[in-house]
């Protein structure tokens, strides 16, 4: 058995937490742009994501935990687990409305709900939470931003 650091201060703990949040969330998207998963793939991109969210929550920002919510979204997508799915797409979605997120965030977090729907074929929650991130793209200021979820939103429209 390993044991844990005896006494950890909470702001060497803080630490932790903020290394590893992003490293868990860059370990994620290594599965996610890799093609052809095995299964122990799967098992580690699902519990990297897990991990970032878990970090994210214990040192992170709401933008941090919309972004964590919607990435666990993703993954649970992109494995079949659509209620997965749709429940953290819509955790995403409720942090970004609470916190007054900005667009490119909350278009995201429309998107997560849209795939996870998608998967169902709820076409209807599909095509209202498609338009909804739509309509954001023009309030997002930063072009490659704007890019980055209109690329998603396009890839959704033609799948």
């Amino acid at each position: 058995m390993i044991e844990p650091i005896e006494n950890p201060a909470a702001d060497q703990i803080a630490v932790w937490h903020r290394t590893f949040a992003p490293r868990a969330y860059n370990h994620t998207w290594t599965f996610l742009d890799k093609d052809g998963l095995s299964r122990e793939e799967e098992v580690q991109m699902l519990t990297s994501t897990f991990a970032q969210r878990f970090h994210w929550y214990e040192v992170g920002e709401p933008r941090n935990w919309a972004i964590a919510d919607w990435q666990v979204s993703r993954v649970a997508a992109v494995l079949g687990y659509a209620d997965l799915a749709r429940r953290f797409g819509e955790h995403s979605l409720q942090v970004c409305h609470e916190n007054d997120l900005d667009p490119f965030v909350t278009g995201f977090a429309h998107e997560a709900i849209a795939r996870a729907a998608a998967d169902v074929d709820d076409v209807t929650t599909f095509s209202s939470h498609l338009e909804l991130a739509k309509g954001l793209l023009s309030q997002i200021e930063d072009p490659e931003e704007r890019d980055v979820l209109s690329a998603d939103l396009t890839e959704m429209s033609e799948a």
